[in-house]
């Protein structure tokens, strides 16, 4: 399989499309922190005016770990849309091209072929995130420092002390690659379906905004369903910014996307070996 994974990759990297969501969030980040470099301060003050008049607060707020969590908060429900790009290709893009057939010709199981791409996926996933670490968090903390951490949650803010900051991040941008690769996998299988990529990218990214938009809406019908979604467990990164963590909710979100990607994963393999592939 290695060989197959070295294959894939060559393919996904080679092709020009594959660094449009590198460049996105690239930008997107360099904006966001030039905006705070610039005009940083109003923010900060906007938000410090409902507790200033109760609290004293000492210290840097605008500093790299405010903005990685600002950024993070930002770019985490549309990096997934960034995602679908690829995983919606893996399968599609090599029917629309006519080398599907050619590949279960050669001699390699299915099993192989598919199990290769989807680790494949799931590297360009990682090294996403990889990517938006170093520029948020890393960038951020050259750029503007370090310091304690003041998160505004609705009515409630949490203060955590600087030394206790880092290991929260590498936490939760564990947990990231976890719910992204839910999403990478749910593109992949949705691309057997296809011969066109468009078409898996389009609905992975459609049940993701309407899971989503589900999973904010507080009435009692979609309350009911909200534990099924994928989605509601995809922000289970917040739990690591809590003054007490939930160690346990934490857990059961990463099982439930587990459970999902090897169940994608699964049934990816079981259709794709019975698939007649006529492409």
């Amino acid at each position: 399989m290695w060989t197959i994974l070295q294959i894939e990759l060559f393919k996904i990297f080679k092709r020009p499309r594959t660094y449009i969501a590198f460049v996105a969030i690239a930008v997107i980040v360099w904006l966001i922190q030039l905006a705070f470099y610039v005009d940083g301060g109003a923010y900060v003050d906007f938000l410090m005016q409902s507790i200033r008049a109760d609290f004293y607060v000492e210290g840097k707020i605008l500093n790299g770990y405010f903005i990685c969590y600002f950024i993070l908060q930002t770019l985490l429900i549309h990096v997934p849309l960034l995602i679908a790009l690829i995983g919606g290709d893996m399968i599609a893009g090599e029917a629309n091209m006519g080398t599907l057939r050619l590949l279960i010709s050669k001699p390699v199981s299915r099993a192989a072929l598919i199990s290769g791409k989807f680790v494949a996926t799931m590297v360009y996933t990682l090294l996403l995130l990889i990517w938006m670490a170093f520029l948020s968090l890393g960038m951020s903390l050259i750029i503007f420092g370090t310091d304690d951490l003041l998160i505004f949650k609705g009515t409630e803010v949490v203060l955590l002390e600087k030394a206790d900051v880092l290991w929260r991040y590498v936490a939760a941008f564990g947990f990231a690659a976890i719910a992204m690769t839910t999403v990478a996998a749910l593109s992949f299988f949705l691309s057997l379906f296809a011969e066109n990529s468009i078409g898996p990218i389009v609905t992975t990214m459609s049940i993701v905004i309407v899971f989503t938009i589900l999973t904010s809406i507080d009435l009692p019908l979609f309350n009911a369903i909200k534990p099924y979604l994928f989605t509601s467990h995809m922000l289970g990164w917040k739990g690591f910014f809590d003054d007490h963590i939930f160690y346990n909710s934490i857990t059961r979100s990463a099982i439930f996307l587990l459970a999902h990607i090897g169940g994608l994963l699964g049934l990816s393999m079981v259709i794709f070996r019975k698939k007649d592939v006529l492409s």
